[in-house]
């Protein structure tokens, strides 16, 4: 077992003298994690409070982590420093860390108050649990593997991937193109504002169940769909009875397979055939 840590810390310091322009320039650095088991399967965890992720997967054995402290973009407003006085702008350092072990990649920043950016090279065949919550999308490209993606306030595209998937957000798009799914591997998309476009390999088999509670629901796959009196849920409260039908729109492309789920509140949804 190969057990790699990695910490770097960057800290731009304003000089009595002053230097404002290198102090408000973001840190930058670079990362190369060697894996346990060059040629092998592996999976990146990483899991952020702000910024944007990119993954590439590629031909390389090891995984080169490139990572950007943003710059400031807080608004300052327009009042000017009082007589005899200069702004001081608080400066923020760059802190992450990275371990490997067994082929899991574990990714930590401890750069909390200004987001911070990841552009992730990996093997092709790589597993991926990542995530962000505020001011950055995730992108990945050329990936195979479980891809388990999360985002609160942006988008996910997944270009030219491969394998099965695991992915939501609160407010931003879905957009996914797989290349080739697992067979078998059931498979979810859900968001609560923002549409999902999903692309998906001509001869796919698979279940799709489909919801958009305001939005509308496209295909351009031959979908057999499921026609047959949506369930009714009976509940009672305090005397008060209580009646909802299941609205989900249910069938199978090429016979059917594992489950694929689609669900936002305020969207359209689109399935495509890859052409």
């Amino acid at each position: 077992m190969n057990t790699t840590l990695l910490r770097t810390l960057l800290a731009l310091l304003v000089l009595a003298w002053g230097r404002p322009a290198l102090a408000q320039q973001a840190g930058k650095e670079q990362l190369t994690v060697a894996l346990s088991n060059p040629g092998k399967p592996g999976t990146l965890h990483l899991k952020l409070v702000g910024g944007s992720i990119r993954v590439e997967g590629g031909s390389g054995k090891d995984v080169v982590i490139d990572v950007a402290l943003r710059s400031s973009t807080r608004d300052t407003g327009s009042e000017p420093a009082p007589n005899a006085m200069r702004r001081l702008s608080q400066v923020n350092g760059l802190d992450v860390t990275a371990q490997e072990k067994d082929n899991h990649v574990y990714l930590k920043t401890q750069s909390h108050q200004t987001p911070v950016d990841f552009t992730i090279r990996v093997p092709r065949q790589f597993s991926l649990q990542i995530g962000t919550v505020n001011n950055g999308s995730i992108t990945v490209q050329n990936v195979t593997g479980e891809l388990e993606i999360s985002n609160v306030n942006g988008s996910i595209r997944l270009e030219d991937v491969a394998g099965s998937a695991v992915v939501n957000t609160v407010n931003g798009d879905i957009t996914a193109d797989f290349r080739e799914v697992t067979g078998g591997a059931p498979m979810a998309f859900s968001n609560i504002n923002g549409k999902i476009d999903l692309t998906l390999p001509a001869k796919t088999k698979a279940a799709l169940k489909l919801k958009s509670d305001r939005g509308e629901i496209y295909t351009d796959f031959d979908l057999a769909v499921d026609n047959s009196t949506p369930k009714v849920t009976r509940t009672s409260k305090d005397g008060t009875y209580r009646v909802s039908q299941d609205s989900w729109t249910s069938g199978k492309i090429n016979g059917g397979g594992a489950e694929f789920m689609l669900k936002t509140l305020n969207g359209n949804i689109y399935v495509r055939k890859a052409k």
